[in-house]
């Protein structure tokens, strides 16, 4: 007993160190969760979320529409009171007041699908901009740069998602030539960047230049796509073994638990006065174990195969996305005194 505790326990922090591996990886704080939802209803034409009296905690406003079931499960079961909904899993634990909008919840998905729609839509109506252009301070960047953000997804042999993010490129700008930017450096100048656009001058300005950046902001993306699934290759391969050892291990469980059921047949425990109707149907059953148990290899080993393919050969595909310009406050001041 003592074995297995200590099994369970290291499995636990095993998945446990994943999954915030995983939550690091694709950005999924609870931040950008809430920021997802918030954009996502105010797309939808829906009230925002109103902060509650709980630190963290927001209000779902009165949705009308479809929108009206995310509602569902915010009453108490006892009270029947309207709780508050949280992002952040810590704020939840422990407590019954909150419910936990997590990545499957009904809002959060409903937001998650308007907003790609909003990405893919090439209707001239559409809500979502591709292009912003934000101020950062001097001491970040010495001259503007332009960041282009890409949807990244790999497909595997069988035509299965196995990897989707967003990946960003960008480079600086100097005396109108494009200076490709490190992946850090990229991360830093996004990090440092303030919530406040630049004015409408500096950005009309932006856009009129585009088109002299777009190739060279472009290949940079393709340069990181190639450098994110060479990196990735690692991660699918270690991925395709354990989901192999999960396959071979269920199978494995239930070869065992057919061997033990069919070692049954013979112990003076079951031997009861059944009727003829009753022994008939115990060894229909236990032909049909014993079948299943032959299928066991087969089956076994035509999954390993389609998991090996599926993993082999994954297949990149980029999707530009939208362009982030960010500016210095220096730089911004003199673009808008030339525009002048």
């Amino acid at each position: 007993m003592f074995s297995f505790e200590r099994k369970l326990r290291d499995q636990l922090e095993k998945l446990s160190n994943q999954l915030h591996e995983t939550r690091r990886d694709l950005r999924l704080s609870p931040e950008n969760i809430e920021n997802v939802v918030q954009t996502g209803l105010a797309l939808a034409g829906q009230l925002p979320l109103k902060p509650a009296a709980i630190p963290g905690a927001f209000d779902l406003p009165v949705l009308t529409g479809s929108w009206g079931l995310c509602a569902h499960g915010l009453s108490h079961p006892h009270t029947g009171a309207i709780r508050s909904i949280v992002f952040d899993p810590n704020l939840a634990t422990g407590r019954d007041d909150l419910v936990l909008c997590h990545l499957n919840h009904r809002l959060v998905q409903m937001c998650m699908r308007l907003l790609r729609a909003e990405i893919w839509s090439m209707s001239e109506e559409r809500k979502l901009n591709r292009f912003t252009a934000r101020m950062v301070p001097d001491s970040t960047l010495q001259a503007p740069a332009v960041v282009i953000h890409g949807r990244l997804l790999v497909i595997g042999g069988d035509n299965q998602r196995l990897h989707e993010e967003l990946i960003t490129a960008g480079g600086s700008i100097r005396e109108g030539r494009f200076n490709r930017m490190g992946v850090r450096e990229v991360e830093a100048a996004m990090e440092a960047a303030e919530s406040a656009p630049a004015s409408e001058a500096v950005q009309g300005r932006l856009k009129e230049l585009w088109s002299k950046w777009e190739t060279p902001a472009r290949d940079a993306l393709e340069a990181r796509m190639k450098d994110r699934t060479k990196n990735l290759q690692g991660f699918l391969d270690e991925r395709s073994d354990r989901e192999v050892l999960a396959i071979t291990a269920v199978m494995q469980e239930l070869e065992k638990s057919i061997r033990a059921a069919l070692a049954e047949k013979d112990d003076p425990q079951l031997q009861f006065d059944w009727s003829d109707e009753e022994k008939k149907q115990r060894e229909f059953d236990l032909g049909s174990l014993r079948t299943r148990l032959k299928e066991i290899p087969i089956e076994l080993e035509r999954e390993v195969a389609h998991l090996r393919d599926r993993f082999k050969n994954p297949e990149p595909r980029l999707f530009p996305v939208a362009v982030t310009f960010l500016i210095p406050h220096r730089a911004a001041k003199e673009m808008e005194g030339g525009s002048r």
